[in-house]
């Protein structure tokens, strides 16, 4: 049966820190429907909801930080056999306006799970790493042998540390750990705000009838990936023990040019103002972002389907369809990026 990996998590105890996010509320929702015993979240809602967390009998959540003992004691308590790390402080422009914040919860925040999964005798351990960040400036498509030591925000250098970490605790204790790489997700469950992603505040400001803030030329790519593959992508490689101690990408394999993203969302809510053009901001190197996902393909049958214009179509959906409470919770304050600021204050 193609669906044979959900029966891993039948009657499963699993922790899912940073499970009020985008990609933690949909995995927490995949997971409950999957059989699970129980799912545990772990957020202290810092840039996240409670109004976005899945609700079903076999879900519980606890408000608090991977950094704080209290905390981690207290959803460890509940004896997790699995354990999705996504909790992170997000993601470059943050990581550069608040470089202690964001060692602090990458960093230390990570450490400490780990140390407590390893004290809990948890199965399964895996991280959420970032693709767009650890790779610098490697060649296309960017496969997973290929990472960088030139990275040029503090968040690329903790995500990097974190996987430095799920190392340490597989060699030396036995914990088995699997990185997972994302690429650029996006779909329904992301709230907009000053440090997102840039596919919910362009359609949060498409929708307020703004022009789209593109910071260089358009012709930048990325590899946009729709949260329901990553989310698949993520459960395969979980119950996968061949993918124990790997770090394997999760991605679309597909390049899609900020430009084109812009013009597709103007045109699929009905914005006529445009875009506006801004300096591309200084820790942004990477013209273009593609990656392999041959290694999650052959390891445990990876294969995002979702189409491009089709996920940007169900992501405007449910902005719509939430629309009262994204616009309560959208924040764009004066952190924001100087680049992006200067096109709204034209």
């Amino acid at each position: 049966m193609a669906n044979d990996y959900l029966k891993y998590y039948e009657n499963k105890r699993i922790l899912v820190t940073g499970g009020a996010g985008a990609i933690g509320a949909n995995l927490v929702g995949a997971l409950s429907r999957s059989g699970a015993k129980l799912v545990v979240i772990l957020d202290d809602l810092c840039a996240s909801y409670e109004w976005n967390i899945p609700s079903s009998g076999n879900v519980i959540f606890a408000q608090g930080s991977v950094t704080d003992d209290i905390s981690l004691k207290r959803v460890f308590s509940e004896g997790p056999q699995i354990v999705f790390h996504l909790a992170a402080f997000f993601a470059n422009q943050n990581s550069v306006d608040y470089p202690e914040k964001d060692i602090m919860v990458n960093g230390m925040g990570t450490l400490k799970t780990l140390e407590y999964s390893r004290l809990s005798g948890v199965e399964k351990f895996i991280y959420a790493s970032s693709g767009c960040s650890i790779y610098g400036n490697s060649p296309l498509p960017l496969k997973e042998e290929f990472v960088s030591l030139d990275l040029t925000t503090p968040y690329q250098i903790t995500k990097m540390l974190g996987e430095l970490y799920c190392n340490f605790f597989y060699h030396h204790y036995g914990l088995k750990t699997v990185k997972t790489r994302f690429f650029n997700s996006y779909g329904p469950g992301e709230v907009p705000g000053q440090y997102r992603n840039v596919i919910p505040n362009f359609i949060y400001w498409a929708m307020k009838g703004l022009p789209l803030p593109i910071t260089g030329s358009g012709e930048e790519t990325r590899d946009f990936t729709y949260v329901g593959d990553l989310i698949d992508g993520l459960l395969r490689a979980a119950s996968c023990d061949q993918a124990v101690s790997e770090a394997v990408n999760l991605a679309s394999g597909r390049e899609i040019k900020i430009i084109d993203l812009a013009n597709m969302v103007n045109e699929m809510i009905g914005n006529k103002a445009g875009v506006k053009f801004a300096q591309r901001r200084k820790w942004d190197t990477k013209q273009r972002l593609l990656a392999s996902t041959d290694k999650a393909r052959g390891m445990f049958g990876y294969e995002p389907k979702t189409d491009f214009r089709e996920g940007i179509s169900n992501t405007i959906k449910w902005f719509r369809e939430n629309w009262e409470l994204i616009e309560k919770s959208a924040s764009f304050g004066p952190g924001v990026s100087s680049a992006v600021r200067e096109v709204f204050n034209k």
